[in-house]
């Protein structure tokens, strides 16, 4: 198994708290961290309907079997288990006890917060970050990483990729839909998948999206909040700092493995993603989806988003750490533009306060320093936002 790159937090919360909870997409790799990290420790995976139904009729003779504790796999199949567990750990007074997985935040969240609050840490495991794939080879070119997606399997077992995600859509994303909503017409469902992918990089319009579907926006609603639990999708806030402008006000969503957003849109190699007239959204969605990896590895809510006036400004990134904002632009060309710095050149206009210098992260082969302003590929970086949030060394001006 490739070293992902959470383990010394996943390590240190276990050193601090009775149970560690992870989250995350399926198939992104956590019973397998678990399991690997704790393999002292008994499992047991309730999605097993034989299993569930052993543990849901005796909940506290099957706790108090497990003195060491356990690996718990899928907890948000049994959440009236959590109660019985804050009873054991209290009694217990131990650390690093049971750890849990989960894969649908609002049912596992509702549980935690109100059977383990205090008794818990919460890290979010993402699938493959790009240190983590540099087990597999020197990542030259983004754009074949960008069909291929993330996910763990592909990667370990070379998985078909257009294979692997049409079958995740039936088996894991449409069970998983059906079990928090009540989706009837799961070829609607599809299609505004699809339209999503489409739409990626853009602030949401519901009431477009409503009249493209023939769905009300309500609906629509609750399908992208089930979506977002589930981490499928993101959303990108938009900034609502104290400026003078008429700013957009809805959120940006994005795919959390970009390789999802591209087999639905029907592209299916390298070449065709280079040349897809959504490459640049696409390509920025990948890359903020690298942002958010690196936080998450260290157990860290990123405090992210994006500036948009009514007059189309934009800066497609802004990292908010340690009282510094550092606005990011991104772009899938591998040729530099002085064009690239016209929304940063905007923003610093502005006045606002705390505002760092600002980063262009493009597929450029070398690192420049513009004006100040950085310039890196962020396929040479193993920590992106660790890469954002510490001034860099000066590097070669222009």
């Amino acid at each position: 198994m490739v070293t992902r790159d959470i383990i010394p937090e996943l390590r240190r919360a276990a050193a601090e708290y009775p149970i560690v909870t992870i989250t995350g997409p399926r198939q992104s790799g956590k019973t397998t961290l678990a399991r690997t990290c704790f393999p002292e420790k008994p499992y047991y995976s309730l999605e097993s309907p034989d299993t569930r139904a052993a543990v849901a009729a005796d909940p506290r003779s099957f706790l108090d079997h497990l003195p060491d504790g356990a690996v718990l796999d899928e907890v948000q199949r049994l959440p009236d288990l959590l109660s019985y567990l804050q009873e054991a750990v209290d009694a217990q007074s131990g650390r690093g006890l049971f750890i849990l997985t989960g894969s649908h935040q609002p049912l596992l969240q509702q549980a935690i917060s109100q059977s383990l609050a205090g008794r818990t840490a919460v890290l979010h495991l993402l699938p493959f970050s790009v240190s983590e794939l540099r087990h597999y080879g020197a990542l030259d070119d983004p754009f074949p990483l960008l069909v291929r997606g993330f996910y763990p399997r592909l990667h370990e077992e070379k998985l078909d990729p257009r294979r692997f995600y049409s079958n995740y859509l039936q088996t894991y994303l449409e069970r998983d839909v059906r079990l928090l909503l009540n989706v009837r017409d799961l070829t609607s469902f599809q299609h505004f998948l699809v339209l999503m992918a489409g739409r990626v990089g853009q602030p949401a319009n519901l009431a477009a999206l409503s009249s493209d579907l023939g769905l009300s926006a309500t609906t629509l609603r609750a399908w992208i909040s089930v979506l977002t639990a589930s981490h499928v999708l993101f959303s990108l806030p938009p900034f609502s700092g104290n400026l003078r402008k008429r700013l957009v006000k809805a959120p940006k969503p994005y795919f959390t493995d970009v390789g999802l957003a591209a087999a639905l849109l029907g592209i299916h190699d390298g070449t065709q993603a280079l040349q897809h007239p959504l490459r640049g959204p696409l390509y920025e969605n990948m890359v903020i989806a690298e942002v958010l990896k690196g936080a998450a590895n260290r157990g860290l809510r990123p405090d992210l988003s994006f500036y948009r006036d009514s007059h189309g400004n934009e800066v497609d990134l802004l990292v908010r750490e340690a009282g510094r904002l550092v606005p990011v632009e991104i772009k899938s060309s591998a040729t530099f533009s002085i064009d690239f710095l016209k929304g940063l050149d905007h923003l610093r206009a502005t006045g606002l306060e705390a505002l760092d210098q600002g980063v262009v992260l493009a597929n450029c082969k070398e690192d420049l320093l513009v004006r100040g302003m950085r310039v890196m590929n962020p396929w040479r970086v193993d920590n992106l936002w660790q890469a954002l949030t510490t001034p860099a060394p000066s590097a070669a001006t222009t």
